[in-house]
């Protein structure tokens, strides 16, 4: 199964929120998927070479009906030299609406500066009514690693969903159990939207088996259709799916 089909991010709506590989998967969906758009409702880091063409405006949907080459990143202004800023949710619900049925959009939805882990802030995630698709992320190298600011972006969000006191080891069950939460990876997501987890830098055996047992323990919490193994940086990046 490649990462298009995993995610059911052809000609859908896709939000990606956690931590350890959101900029990675919209990336690597949107270098897969025929025409696609990167966008934000949040910050998000200069696009580079990732994109074919980037568009800051607050008219986005002109911007992408006049797209010559794919994939596009469309934001809504700059912040300094080393940010974007991203869209209000309505707004990626306004152009999304009058999409063409081929046209996919993926969008960074939080932040987790870096980190491979986390659960959201009170205003996070901001996600647009229309998502189809929402992607929970996390790193399955975070499992054994303390629960600490250096592995964990807003750690004492993590330790109120789970049993955690700060400093602990972080055990599969933990990781599963923030994924899962309505504090968590299923925070704010829309009635009608999908929720496909995915852990990321399963870059070895070892660390496959850890996130084979965390989506054991993501499937017993939750009625999902599948939780999505991953290795981005590959080109053939899906390692399993559960």
């Amino acid at each position: 199964m490649d990462l298009v089909e995993a995610l059911n991010a052809d000609g859908a709506l896709t939000c990606v929120v956690g931590a350890g590989g959101k900029k990675s998967t919209l990336y690597a969906l949107a270098d897969r998927l025929e025409r696609a758009i990167v966008t934000a409702t949040v910050r998000i880091p200069p696009f580079g070479e990732r994109v074919a063409e980037v568009a800051v405006t607050d008219r986005p949907l002109e911007a992408i009906e006049s797209a010559e080459a794919w994939p596009i990143g469309v934001v809504a202004g700059r912040e300094g030299s080393d940010r974007y800023l991203g869209y209000d949710p309505e707004t990626v619900d306004d152009f999304a609406r009058d999409l063409e049925a081929d046209v996919s959009v993926v969008v960074k939805a939080d932040g987790a500066r870096t980190r491979w882990f986390k659960a959201p802030a009170d205003d996070e995630p901001q996600l647009p009514a229309t998502a189809d698709v929402v992607v929970p992320i996390a790193s399955a190298k975070v499992v054994g690693r303390r629960l600490d600011e250096e592995h964990v972006h807003r750690p004492e969000r993590v330790a109120a969903t789970t049993d955690l006191e700060p400093g602990d080891r972080i055990s599969a069950a933990d990781v599963a159990t923030v994924l899962t939460s309505d504090r968590g990876g299923w925070k704010d997501v829309p009635d009608n939207a999908a929720v496909v987890p995915l852990l990321n830098m399963v870059d070895s055996p070892e660390l496959e088996e850890t996130a084979r047992e965390i989506a054991r323990a993501v499937r017993d919490r939750r009625d999902v259709s599948r939780v999505v193994l991953t290795r981005l940086i590959d080109d053939d990046p899906v390692v399993g799916v559960v």
